[in-house]
């Protein structure tokens, strides 16, 4: 009987689940140490209105949901700090636009999306030789801007005011984060769906953050930790015939409360 592991497809979701991880676990942890997870849901959500469009126009519908990802975070920054708007407020009017785009366009597309329930839900053993590449490119700009700028981006992430007070360039640093936020939600998007990508950007984070008392080491535990909780999905997966993507996540949350346990555990 062959093994799983010599099929492709299997080796795909192996190496796509370990490139999220590592840009997840960069991203990831800016966005925890900010408070911005909310938003990032929200770009995520929003770039649903992205694939609507790309579906009834025909041009590639990631395409359109990382343009829309990356135009609502944008704005949503633009709002809550130019126009005295609320930051939640803000990031559920763009998440319920984009929202409404998507199933609007969706719905107009002849025969229907019949296959937006991956965009929603996403099946991490559909990943592609093309979305491992992309991926790949991503996480390497991602690292080579968190290797060179780092001291920058932990002064942002953990005081913004102080480094505005330095005259850092807070402002470029805080454009740059989201759009890399934003095109990591939409590389992940194939593995997780739009539902749950957020979690990829949360969990892993929150259980290294258990353990690690840096922002370097909470990079690496998230990764770690993110990894885990996708091969651990893949297992579950595996052996009881259910989704991926919401056998990752499930797995990654379960391994959060038993590490919080262990934790509590040591303590005592």
């Amino acid at each position: 009987m062959p093994s799983i592991l010599n099929y492709t497809f299997f080796q795909h979701a192996l190496a796509g689940s370990l490139l999220a991880c590592l840009l997840c676990a960069m991203v990831g942890t800016y966005v925890v140490t900010r408070r911005m997870v909310i938003a990032g849901g929200g770009m995520a959500h929003a770039s649903l209105g992205g694939v609507g469009l790309g579906a009834y126009f025909g041009f590639p519908p990631l395409a359109g949901a990382a343009v829309f990802a990356v135009c609502s975070g944008l704005t949503i920054d633009w709002l809550s700090r130019r126009r005295g708007v609320r930051g939640d407020s803000a990031v559920a009017m763009l998440w319920t636009l984009g929202m409404s785009v998507g199933i609007l366009f969706a719905y107009l597309t002849p025969g229907f999306m019949t296959d937006l329930p991956a965009y929603l839900f996403g099946d991490i053993l559909a990943v592609t030789g093309a979305d491992l590449a992309a991926m790949g490119a991503l996480t390497l700009v991602c690292g080579l801007f968190f290797a060179l700028c780092l001291p920058l981006i932990v002064t942002v992430a953990y005081d913004r005011d102080f480094a505005m007070t330095q005259g850092l360039p807070v402002r470029a640093v805080e454009t740059g984060m989201t759009v890399l936020t934003a095109l990591t939600i939409v590389s992940c998007l194939h593995m997780v769906g739009i539902v749950l990508v957020v979690s990829l950007l949360s969990v892993p984070q929150l259980t290294a953050a258990l353990f690690a008392r840096t922002f370097r080491g909470m990079i690496w535990g998230s990764a770690a930790a993110g990894y885990a909780g996708c091969l651990g999905g893949l297992a579950l997966s595996y052996h009881f015939d259910v989704p991926g993507g919401a056998s990752v996540i499930l797995a990654s949350i379960l391994l959060y409360f038993a590490c919080r346990a262990i934790k509590q555990l040591f303590r005592r």
